[in-house]
This record gives structure tokens, C-alpha cells and sequence, in this order.
């Protein structure tokens, strides 16, 4: 009987001091951004710490089909209508369509969209690099338009962060996590402190690398280590895709296509010698956005991809709307 009430005190004990420890490591794993999340490696460290630059939020407005001179097919790289805040501040009406919505370029495309009241000139197909070449065959392979409509389309967006407050924390998650966070970082600290420490790959396909002159490139704590995904590519994309851009393209006449491919965030900063992007820049007319990553990277534009985060920082979507809007010009 006195062993059984050791017993039980040793776990009302246990159990105490886990609950305490995860409570006080808690705010650890409020995290504001996939990569964090993902590897479960605190904001303190990889959380961006610059100001960016602020816009106007009249201007992430989403045009009808009907008024719009301008349709944007893409993925989450346009949702948030950011890139496009450079067009609707020239003037012109922007619609912003997702993949999901959409399904597809389908052989029946422009009899469909003629019908859902655009009269524009011009149509922006965007996609992240990862996703591209199946964005395409998807688009080649579909027949017959099947339209998905999305609430979320026309609701309205708010403008990006315009500053960040790393050391932000809450007491909402699970305990686990942040005893989780709190060990994940410790792991991070002793394998990063090796002379030779190059990258570590982490749980659910994120990969945390160093990134030569990382300190003058991004405005986190760990500034010579990014996040990125592991499930990028060193590969350049096969060129044989631009086959079935072309049909996709051949279903829209009478209409300005412009193909607005987006580098992996591992292509910006470590795999910076592909291609693809020069070839189909010289046969479809393309925005190179890697020519404009690495420009950027170049004149040391701080958080171009914010370390902790897959997609651009707000002064990267800039880069990339003036790119496209130099297209649409021409």
C-alpha cells in the first residue's frame, strides 16, 4: 500500500512538472509562418525582423469578370492579390482566379470565359515552380471546363505585415509542441555551432541550410540559416513542357498570355543556375522572375523570401508585379 502511494505521487509529480514545462515552453510554438511550423523551430530565430514596405489596401481590390482587363490564374502566390496591387495601381482592373477554382486551360476554355463576360486582353498564368509543369499537363489534358467556384474569390484581402513582432507568444497550443520547439531548437543550436555545418534536414520535408552572406540577406536572429523545402529540386525543369504550353496557349486566341513562373525559394537562394526560365523568356516572351530573384539577392534586398516562409516577403511581390506589368505593356 505505501509502495502504490509512492507510486501515485511519483506520477502526479510527473505529470506536474511536464504540464509546467510545456506551459512555460508554450509560447515557444506560436508560429506565424509554414516553415516554423512545420520544423517546429521557434519565431525568435527565424521570424523576420525587418519592416516592409506598406500598401494600400483599396487597392487589393478583385475586379468582376466582367470589368476586368486583366485575369490572373494562380496559386497561392496571387491569392492574397499583393503582386497585383502594381497593376491596380496603374489603373487597371484586376480578376484573380485559383487553379482550384478554375481545374484548368480546358479545350473549351475561351467559348467559357467569353461567356462568363470577359472582354479583356490579357491573361496571367501563374504558378510556383514546384507546381508548374502539373499545372500544365493538368491544363492540356482537360476538356471541358468544370468551374469550382470559391467563396474566398471575391472576399476581401488585408494587406501584408508591415512589421513583425518575433517575440509574440500565446498560451493556446498544445503542451507538447512547445517542449517540442524548445528541444528542436536546442538540436538546431549544437548542430549549427559545428565549423562545417552546411544544412540539416528536419520533420515534415523542411530543411534548414546555411546561405553564404545570410546576414545581408535576411533580418532573422539565425541570419546565416534559412528554412526552406526539402521537396525542392536541384534539377532544372525539363523543357519539353513548353510543348504543352503552347497548346495551352493555342487555346486562347486573340489574347495576351503571359506565363509567370515563380521560383522554389531553394532555386532563389541555392540552386540559382537553372535555365528554364532564360528558354521560356526567349520563346513565349516570359517575365525571367528568376533573373529578378537574383538581381534582387544581388543588390541585397533583405528578406526577398522571408527565412521562415515558402513565399515572398512584400518587397518580393513588388519585384514581381513590376515584372509582369513590364510584360503587359509590351
Amino acid at each position: 500500500m505505501r509502495h502504490a502511494r509512492f507510486f501515485s505521487l511519483f506520477v502526479s509529480l510527473s505529470l506536474l512538472a511536464y504540464g509546467a514545462a510545456g506551459f512555460y515552453f508554450l509560447p515557444m510554438a506560436t508560429f506565424q509562418s509554414e516553415l516554423t511550423r512545420m520544423a517546429l523551430l521557434p519565431e525568435s530565430m527565424f521570424g523576420w525582423t525587418k519592416p516592409q514596405p506598406a500598401i494600400d489596401a483599396s487597392l487589393l481590390q478583385q475586379a468582376s469578370m466582367q470589368d476586368a482587363d486583366v485575369l490572373v490564374i494562380g496559386d497561392s502566390f496571387s491569392d492574397g492579390r499583393v503582386w497585383q496591387f502594381v497593376l491596380t495601381k496603374q489603373g487597371l482592373k484586376v480578376r484573380t482566379e485559383s487553379w482550384n477554382s478554375m481545374r484548368g486551360i480546358c479545350a473549351d476554355f475561351m467559348p467559357w470565359l467569353r461567356a462568363q463576360g470577359f472582354r479583356g486582353q490579357h491573361i496571367v498564368l501563374e504558378s510556383i515552380e514546384r507546381n508548374l509543369v502539373s499545372d500544365i499537363q493538368k491544363s492540356v489534358a482537360c476538356e471541358k471546363m468544370q468551374y469550382h467556384p470559391d467563396p474566398e474569390t471575391d472576399a476581401p484581402r488585408h494587406p501584408p505585415a508591415v512589421s513583425n513582432d518575433i517575440h509574440y507568444g500565446n498560451y493556446a497550443g498544445r503542451l507538447s509542441t512547445g517542449i517540442s520547439t524548445w528541444l528542436t531548437a536546442l538540436d538546431y543550436e549544437r548542430r549549427s555551432a559545428a565549423p562545417d555545418f552546411a544544412a540539416w534536414q528536419l520533420r515534415n520535408e523542411v530543411t534548414v541550410a546555411r546561405i553564404p552572406d545570410g546576414c545581408n540577406l535576411f533580418s532573422h536572429t539565425r541570419c546565416n540559416d534559412a528554412l526552406f523545402y526539402s521537396i525542392d529540386k536541384p534539377e532544372d525543369i525539363d523543357p519539353a513542357i513548353m510543348a504543352d504550353m503552347q497548346t495551352v496557349e493555342s487555346r486562347m486566341p486573340g489574347i495576351k498570355v503571359i506565363w509567370a513562373f515563380v521560383p522554389n525559394k531553394s532555386t532563389a537562394y541555392r540552386y540559382p543556375d537553372k535555365r528554364f526560365w532564360k528558354t521560356v523568356g526567349q520563346r513565349f516572351n516570359a517575365p525571367d522572375l528568376l533573373q529578378v530573384t537574383q538581381q534582387a539577392i544581388k543588390e541585397k534586398v533583405v528578406d526577398l523570401y522571408p527565412a521562415n516562409n515558402t513565399h515572398f516577403s512584400t518587397s518580393g511581390y513588388l519585384l514581381m508585379g513590376a515584372e509582369i506589368q513590364k510584360h503587359l505593356q509590351q
